[in-house]
Formats: C-alpha cells, sequence, structure tokens
C-alpha cells in the first residue's frame, strides 16, 4: 500500500507543478508521477526536508523541485523541437 501511496502523492504533486507552470495540459499521469517523484527528490536534495510531509515526501520542497523540472524539461523540449 505504501508504493500505492507514494505513487499518488507523486501525481499529485506532478500535477500541481504542471498547474503552476501552465504545461499541465501536455502532461499524462504517468508523466505527472515521474515529475513528481523526480521534483520531490530534486527538491528535497537542494532545499531540505522541511514542511508538511505526506508519504515520505516534504510537500512544498517537492511541489518547488517539481516546478524546477517541468520548467528544465520544457525548455528542453522547446529548444529541441526548433
Amino acid at each position: 500500500m505504501g508504493l500505492i501511496w507514494t505513487l499518488i502523492v507523486g501525481a499529485i504533486i506532478g500535477a500541481i507543478a504542471g498547474a503552476i507552470t501552465s504545461r499541465g495540459a501536455a502532461m499524462g499521469w504517468v508523466s505527472n508521477i515521474v515529475a513528481g517523484l523526480v521534483g520531490s527528490w530534486l527538491g528535497e536534495h537542494l532545499l531540505g526536508a522541511w514542511g508538511p510531509s505526506l508519504a515520505g515526501m516534504a510537500l512544498i520542497p517537492s511541489i518547488i523541485g517539481a516546478v524546477i523540472l517541468v520548467l528544465i524539461v520544457s525548455w528542453i523540449t522547446s529548444k529541441t523541437s526548433k
């Protein structure tokens, strides 16, 4: 049950990051989960694990990390598609 809960929280974090960056419409659920999990890892390594935590992920640093990740990936994909 822990893995399912982690995937759900990762999807929510990824969806929030997509909504904040206005790039969430192009992302599917799998992309949201990946962005949430990798963004959580990135945010916690850059900012630490502070604030409220859910499923082992500090929410505020995780959302910030996911936003950074979505912006970087969007920037890279826009450069390669031209």
